[in-house]
């Protein structure tokens, strides 16, 4: 079971390789799907797959723990669901089983800033065909799926008041994850120190500096993203005034 085991040798993963790119393709693809047949995915029907797809999530989830344990690799303070991207999963299972709109209002925002990012330039060694391969482009890709299916199918649009809930959000788990990486000596959300290779946080300045410059980032594009998404709701809303089965 080599491809279940901790060794990278025989699965080292090289971005743009062509198991990547044929990840891409298919991220991509089904993104025009969903958008495209957007008008005839909201039925009744789509409720049992927005559960299966939970339970996915989590059966996922829990066997990448397993695969840490069993190969001695969880760690106290690297192994915790609280990365940005792990806190992006959790909110997306909670999305799909309650349909909360706060929940996709914050989701929303860690997914496409997120989610996405890591789906092309992923930080990651084990390749095709190892499990960790799997789960990581996986969850990546259902996170940025189900959010986007949120928005075109259901009509979850965020609003202005989705980005103050989104950084009061982040600030108040801020503390939490501080007080974390000391216990655990870690290094969640990079707030104890930069990657240790070359990464965007070289040009944001110095310890702890980069730390406000983040946020900053974080503010700027989540008000890119939101203006995006925005104009886009305003077309959806006339689209579906004009359409007669509506």
């Amino acid at each position: 079971m080599e491809w279940f085991g901790d060794s990278n040798r025989s699965f080292n993963f090289h971005m743009f390789s062509q198991s990547h790119l044929i990840i891409i393709a298919i991220f991509i693809l089904v993104t025009v799907v969903i958008f495209l047949y957007r008008h005839k995915m909201n039925t009744a029907h789509w409720r049992k797959i927005e559960i299966s797809t939970a339970i996915s999530l989590i059966l996922f989830e829990i066997t990448y723990h397993t695969w840490m344990h069993t190969n001695s690799l969880w760690k106290l303070r690297s192994s915790l669901p609280l990365e940005l991207c792990n806190i992006s999963l959790i909110l997306c299972v909670i999305l799909l089983l309650t349909k909360k709109k706060f929940v996709f209002e914050i989701l929303f925002f860690t997914a496409l800033l997120g989610a996405s990012q890591a789906i092309f330039t992923p930080a990651l060694s084990y390749g095709f065909p190892h499990f960790r391969f799997f789960h990581f482009f996986y969850t990546h890709i259902m996170v940025v799926w189900v959010t986007l299916y949120f928005t075109w199918v259901k009509g979850y649009y965020p609003t202005f008041r989705s980005v103050i809930k989104l950084i009061v959000f982040i600030n108040l788990l801020l503390p939490v994850i501080l007080f974390v990486n000391k216990k655990t000596n870690g290094n969640y959300w990079f707030l104890r120190h930069k990657p240790e290779g070359p990464s965007l946080f070289d040009v944001l300045g110095p310890y702890p500096w980069y730390i406000f410059s983040l946020e900053g980032l974080l503010v700027g594009l989540s008000l890119i993203t939101w203006i995006i998404f925005r104009k886009q709701a305003k077309v959806h809303h006339k689209d579906r005034s004009r359409s007669p089965l509506l």
